[in-house]
Parts: C-alpha cells; sequence; structure tokens
C-alpha cells in the first residue's frame, strides 16, 4: 500500500488561488477597484510565474510612491530592488510604452486645439515621471494636427538646455505652422521658473517672424500640470 503523500505535497501554491481572485476582481470590477500594488502584481504575474509577487509589488510601490512611478522608473533603479530582474523591468517598460503610445493616440486622432485635455494627458504619460528634465515639442501643421512629435534635449534633474533657433529650425524641417513646448520638473512642482517663461518668449520672438506659432508651453510634474498661456505668462 502506497503511503499518503506528506501534507500539502499536491496542493498548488497559495498564491495561485490569490491570483485567480484578483484577476477576477480586475475583470468585474476595474481596475479602480485594486490597490496600487494590486494592479502591479497583475503585471508582475507574467514575468514571475512561480511566486508570490505580492511582497514585491508592495516593495516597489514603497520605493517609487505610486503604480505610475514604478512603471516609469529608470531600469537601472529598478534593478536596485531586490527581487527585479530583467524580466520585470520589461514588463514594466512594456506598460509604461503601452500608455504612451495610447496616450499619442489620443492626441493624433483630431486638431489638437479642441483636445487639450489629451494633450495634456500624453504630456503627462510621457514625460511626468522622467528623472530627467526633457524639452518635447509638437509641431503642428496649418489644421492643428501633429505633424512630429519629438524630444529636442535632455538634461540633468533640474535643467535641460533649450535653444530658440533649434525649435524653429526643426519646425521649418517638417514644415510646421505652430509648436506647442512641454517640458517636465522631476521634482514633480510644475510651477514655471523665471527661466522657463524667458525661454519661451526667446522661441516666440524667434519663431513669429517666420509665421511659426507658439501655441503654448506645458509644464508637467507627478503634482500637475502649468501652462504659461493659461496663467498669462506668454
Amino acid at each position: 500500500m502506497a503511503e499518503a503523500p506528506e501534507d500539502g505535497l499536491n496542493e498548488a501554491p497559495h498564491f495561485h488561488g490569490h491570483r485567480d481572485r484578483l484577476r477576477a476582481r480586475f475583470r468585474e470590477a476595474g481596475s479602480l477597484a485594486l490597490a496600487d500594488y494590486e494592479l502591479l502584481e497583475l503585471v508582475l504575474f507574467r514575468a514571475v510565474p512561480r511566486r508570490d509577487v505580492k511582497p514585491l509589488a508592495k516593495a516597489l510601490v514603497d520605493r517609487f510612491g505610486s503604480f505610475a512611478e514604478v512603471v516609469a522608473a529608470p531600469p537601472g533603479l529598478l534593478a536596485e530592488v531586490p527581487g527585479v530582474k530583467d524580466a520585470i523591468i520589461t514588463e514594466l517598460k512594456v506598460v509604461e510604452a503601452a500608455a504612451q503610445r495610447l496616450a499619442k493616440g489620443q492626441v493624433k486622432r483630431r486638431p489638437i486645439l479642441s483636445s487639450w485635455s489629451a494633450v495634456i494627458d500624453y504630456c503627462r504619460t510621457a514625460m511626468a515621471y522622467a528623472d530627467r528634465e526633457q524639452v518635447r515639442v509638437l509641431f503642428l501643421d496649418k489644421r492643428n494636427q501633429l505633424i512630429a512629435d519629438e524630444v529636442l534635449q535632455t538634461g540633468t534633474v533640474d535643467h535641460a538646455p533649450v535653444y530658440p533657433r533649434e525649435v524653429v529650425k526643426r519646425a521649418l524641417e517638417v514644415s510646421a505652422s505652430a509648436v506647442i513646448l512641454c517640458h517636465n520638473h522631476p521634482s514633480g512642482d510644475p510651477t514655471p521658473s523665471r527661466a522657463d517663461i524667458d525661454m519661451t518668449r526667446r522661441i516666440i520672438d524667434v519663431a513669429k517672424p517666420l509665421g511659426i506659432e507658439v501655441h503654448d508651453h506645458i509644464i508637467v510634474g507627478k503634482d500637475g500640470h502649468a501652462s504659461l498661456k493659461g496663467l498669462r505668462l506668454i
């Protein structure tokens, strides 16, 4: 007669049931029903099929602050968290790229000035959680539809050099009639600095004689966004 198996030897790991329950809650109630670490668990399931990932998901949120900040964190910083391997970093970067692609799709569907909230969402998705300042320019045609979207400069944690003639030169190269400037503040506070305002006005001065309009300069950060035009600073 065969011996009975040791207790729990043939049982599935306890986290399998947890994964099924979490997936079911997501399907039935949507992402708003899940905490940030739980949504992160769903992403980690693909990269770590045979381990309980709840402790790791919580550790990532504790380290970076939120689901969005985890997904946008630089690979080097992610790798510093114990248990984070290349497969996990790849999954997180795929989610980040998908979010940016979706947000950009909303911007490209119709004239930008009639979908301003989509522009803000896109700029925040693309840049708000970056660890260095980036200067992004949206180049628009005569119908205010997006021609090109380019990061022209990447700088340090608190400065990215911008050269007005380079912005205008690129606008002429892509036959743009207008531009929207956007950059991020890694500190999280989107309040415009005096340098931000002065730089924007210099770009306007160079662009205007060439028939290129600067619609706005949007600054984004983890704490929100600011529009220089909305604040009547340009």
